[in-house]
């Protein structure tokens, strides 16, 4: 008898799981019976063969008439005549000559699949089968074999679905009573069955309804097990000591707010009052920042800097690249004016200093802000991966604010907190709008704050998308529309998804780790094929072609992640300032980049970007009074899956309705891990958003559950297998703390 834990070599020899283990990745019987069936075959009423219609599932009751094996592009293929009086048809079966030795003529026997033809003749291409030995009940086995439910596994390499089906059924006859970690007082309160009877029900179903109530309860478990591990993990958050930080009625908060050209949002407002109130606490603030693009978070980020500040803290923000580092401390030293520049000839006594630390930045000053940030005079500390290393000290870290945290792993967010004298409150952004399912699912063990609503002054954005096999004289109209706008004094953006062209490019360039992350959060649809970049357009091809042709005249320039830092910054300045009036860039200017002058974006490839990352790029236009404009050339046809997104991205400046529309649009995969890089995913059957129903009951009941028993010690088997998720790999993108 096999237990869940057995090697499958045990039970199915070294061959076969050997090839379930290069395929799949699989190691134990577990492993295999959690490769659930996509979807269910019901096999039919007998039919004639002569009625057959391609496309349709059909079962037939037939006689072999002749067998033949033949040879075609390395292949064994072996052709199998059958009839049943009405017509005959073709059985076609690829490298499996095996079964020419029970499919002899003159056997009967039923045979199920899809109806295909090749050269006219109508075939079955591996159909499931059952012979009927003379003398037997022929009725009867067509009444059994007609009824039964069909599993269609996910197949791949050399292991179709049939031999899967074939696995399973093996391992399932073999299989002990297992432990089922689901305590039985919740199974019977939503009528589940047990693990072991879930497990035969998903794979062999008597019923369609059978099969949905296991898939239920399977799905149950990944949603409770999950939310367990938050629950879990939110107790012992507020478990930790903090210094609670007050603002003051006259302090700085208030001096700086009395300064600011403009008024709160009525969202800031609410946020703001949050963030106060968790600060206020003796344990650490746990807060994800979730707002549009353009939505006003760093007024409300510095907001909650500035009130650490006041009690003699220290603020420490933390963003993934130099260019968005600078334009921190760009916005912010200029959101403060001389409150930045406390203990200078050029303060009035109030306020603190900035410090700006970056891997790039010169010896002297990476000096001098190491020693302000060590002396607790650099009250406000932006810094890139550099803040981590083992240099730097602060004098007093009270708050972490960490920009665009899902390019962040566990490791470097705690690098950072680990420099603090006690745990400080943690205050995590993101311009990505999360649907309210997936911050529940991936979020929730922090408390989440959403701002919609845009600054007023804000213009609005047109998307268009421009399909250049079908108008290619569109991609011309826009190269003339840029000109335009310069012609205007606006400027102009223009991006490439990578960085050299493909000649010369030996390395296969990606677009960026960064950018490829982005799915653990929303799922850009990046394949690898596209990765590779054959035939995508490069910055450094296209930037000269321009600047010689289409856009002859007007001052360009390139910019990516390759360039020096100075060379990125003088760029990036000269761009502020209007010097440059056309930036050919990649996806390097996708957050953080604030030109209100910059009217207009043209995005090359854009099908080679997903939905999340087209509307972060195109929110670095109609940032100030001049409306937008951002056009998607794609080479995509019309009707595919990529034109689709585009069309919904054209279609809405929702970025909420967008990120709904990305996970509803992306393969299915695991919402946590690095899908990409080929993790093994916890998340089989769970989808954040055709299980809210499941997800809110999950975490009822896992909220429960804790608040009883924190540790799960009258359950030991669940701790158990909450214990065994904690120590995934996915699980890390959930330890924000």
């Amino acid at each position: 008898m096999a237990v869940l834990e057995d090697p499958l070599k045990k039970v199915l020899g070294d061959r076969t799981a050997q090839a379930l283990t290069k395929t799949f990745g699989m190691k134990t019987v577990e492993d295999l019976l959690r490769h659930y069936p996509r979807r269910y075959v019901t096999r039919g009423e007998m039919s004639d063969i002569s009625k057959l219609i391609e496309g349709d599932e059909v079962t037939i009751l037939a006689e072999v008439k002749a067998v033949k094996i033949r040879r075609a592009n390395g292949r064994v293929i072996l052709d199998v005549h059958v009839g049943d009086g009405s017509d005959t048809m073709s059985l076609t079966f690829f490298n499996q000559a095996w079964r020419e030795k029970e499919l002899k003529v003159g056997v009967t026997g039923m045979f199920a699949g899809k109806v295909g033809s090749f050269k006219g003749v109508r075939q079955l291409s591996h159909p499931d089968y059952q012979l009927i030995p003379d003398g037997n009940d022929v009725d009867s086995a067509v009444d059994d074999f007609a009824g039964k439910y069909l599993p269609v596994y996910p197949a791949g390499g050399k292991l179709p679905s049939w031999k899967l089906e074939q696995s399973i059924g093996i391992v399932l006859d073999s299989l002990d009573e297992i432990p089922d970690y689901l305590p039985r007082e919740i199974a019977d309160e939503f009528g589940y069955p047990t693990l072991r009877e879930a497990f035969f029900a998903i794979h062999k179903p008597k019923s369609r309804e059978e099969a949905e109530v296991a898939r239920e309860r399977l799905t149950f478990d990944e949603a409770m097990l999950l939310q367990l591990l938050l629950a879990q993990r939110r107790a012992e958050l507020r478990a930790l000591q903090a210094t609670p930080r007050s603002i003051s009625t006259n302090g700085l908060v208030s001096i700086f707010e009395s300064r600011l050209p403009f008024k709160y949002t009525s969202g800031q407002i609410e946020i703001n009052s949050e963030i106060e109130m968790d600060m206020k606490q003796a344990h650490p603030m746990h807060r994800l920042l979730q707002g549009e693009v353009g939505s006003g978070k760093t007024v409300i980020a510095l907001r909650a800097m500035l009130s650490v500040i006041e009690s003699g803290g220290q603020a420490a923000l933390l963003a993934p690249t130099e260019v968005l580092a600078q334009q921190h401390f760009k916005t912010i030293s200029k959101l403060l004016g001389d409150l930045a520049l406390a203990g200078t000839l050029e303060g009035n006594g109030e306020g603190t200093q900035l410090a700006l630390l970056t891997g790039s930045l010169p010896t002297n000053l990476k000096k001098d802000s190491l020693s302000r940030i060590a002396n607790g005079e650099a009250g406000i500390v932006i810094g890139t991966h550099a803040l981590l290393s083992e240099g730097v000290e602060f004098n007093d870290l009270a708050l972490v604010v960490v920009d665009e945290q899902h390019r962040f792993g566990v490791e470097q967010r705690d690098a950072l907190r680990m420099k603090a004298k006690l745990p400080p409150h943690l205050l995590v952004m993101t311009a990505t709008p999360i649907p309210r399912t997936v911050a529940m699912t991936i979020f929730g063990d922090l408390d989440v704050s959403t701002l919609r609503q845009l600054p007023s002054g804000r213009s609005p954005i047109t998307t268009h998308v421009i399909p250049v096999l079908e108008k290619p004289h569109y991609l011309d109209r826009a190269w003339e529309r840029i000109k335009e706008e310069v012609g205007k004094k606006h400027q102009a953006y223009i991006v490439a998804p990578r960085i050299t062209a493909p000649e010369v490019d030996e390395s296969k360039n990606k677009i960026t780790q960064a950018d490829i992350d982005m799915a653990r959060l929303m799922g850009d649809e990046i394949t690898s094929e596209e990765l590779n970049g054959e035939g995508m357009v490069s910055v450094e091809e296209l930037a000269p072609r321009l600047a010689t042709g289409a856009l002859k005249g007007l001052k360009l320039a390139p910019l990516h992640g390759k360039q020096s830092a100075e060379l990125k910054e003088e760029t990036m300045a000269a761009f502020s300032s209007g010097e440059i009036e056309v930036l050919v860039s990649t996806t390097v200017i996708e957050v953080g980049v604030d030109v209100p002058n910059a009217s207009m974006m043209v995005i090359m490839d854009a099908d080679r970007f997903g939905v999340s990352q087209l509307h972060q790029l195109r929110g670095r236009v109609g940032r100030g009074s001049v409306p937008g404009l951002c056009l998607l050339v794609t080479a995509a046809e019309e009707g595919s899956p990529a034109m689709e997104r585009l069309t919904a991205v054209a279609g809405t400046l929702d970025g909420f309705e967008l990120s709904r529309i990305d996970l509803d649009q992306r393969r299915e995969g695991d919402v946590l891990g690095r899908a990409q890089s080929g993790t093994k995913s916890h998340l089989r059957l769970l989808r954040v958003l055709r299980d809210e129903d499941l997800i809110e009951k999950a975490r009822s009941v896992s909220l429960r559950l804790i608040e009883d028993d924190p540790t799960l010690s009258s359950f030991p088997t669940l701790a158990h297998e909450v214990s065994l998720l904690k120590a995934e790999e996915s699980s890390e993108f959930l330890d924000k703390g």
